[in-house]
């Protein structure tokens, strides 16, 4: 059952969230987290922030129907760095491309803050947000795997901890929490991504290319987690 427009995907970026938060939503979906969070009494007050004004208008008429106007701020920009002034404490970043996620942490320094806690859920290019992260002083502390639709997502809970992570190819892929975080969301996450890595390299050998970077993976994968 969805409340407030809440499935598998982002009570999955709700469940990273820290109890008592003051939570800046950026690029906000309707405002359906916070609300959700709200609801559960999960956070205290929100900054709810989008670079287009429509998406801003329909959050905010979603939030004034739930009564939470009062607790709620509403900032028009691009990114996070103009929220450095609100005292948020946990950040979610979701439905984005790993690499404007990587762009938008970039440009906001204010979250190289060990306090801070930073929900991400990229939609592509989850390779290129981790290394991003590691090489930029911030560490993956969780992972949480989900399943809506049919569709497989990846969401990350990563901290600022003052200097580069070292990590190898196959953790940029996939993760570096390994099999310690199993889950039957996960799993499935794995086999999906082994078939389009598996019919990526089909192609490239078909073609003469090589595609020994996509046997790798395949090989992380199935020693990792047993997934063949």
């Amino acid at each position: 059952m969805k409340k407030y427009g809440i499935g598998a995907r982002l009570l999955a970026c709700a469940s990273l969230v820290r109890e008592g938060a003051v939570l800046a939503d950026v690029g906000t979906d309707h405002a359906y987290l916070p609300l959700w969070l709200f609801s559960e009494g999960k956070i205290s007050r929100a900054v709810l922030s989008d670079i287009n004004e429509g998406p801003l208008l329909s959050a905010r008429a979603n939030v004034e129907r739930e009564g939470c106007l009062d607790k709620v701020e509403f900032r028009l920009c691009d990114g996070a760095a103009a929220l450095a002034d609100l005292g948020a404490t946990d950040y979610t970043v979701c439905g984005m491309g790993g690499e404007l996620i990587a762009d938008i942490i970039e440009k906001a320094p204010h979250l190289k803050n060990k306090d801070i806690s930073l929900v991400l859920q990229p939609m592509s290019k989850k390779n290129i947000l981790r290394s991003f992260l590691f090489d930029n002083g911030f560490d993956i502390v969780r992972e949480v795997y989900s399943t809506e639709d049919g569709k497989h997502y990846v969401t990350l809970l990563a901290r600022f901890v003052g200097e580069r992570v070292e990590y190898s190819a196959a953790d940029a892929e996939l993760g570096k929490r390994g099999a310690s975080e199993r889950s039957a969301a996960k799993d499935d996450y794995m086999r999906a991504f082994s078939l389009v890595l598996a019919k990526i390299a089909r192609g490239k050998e078909k073609g003469g290319e090589d595609a020994s970077y996509e046997r790798m993976i395949l090989s992380e994968i199935e020693s990792r987690f047993d997934i063949k």
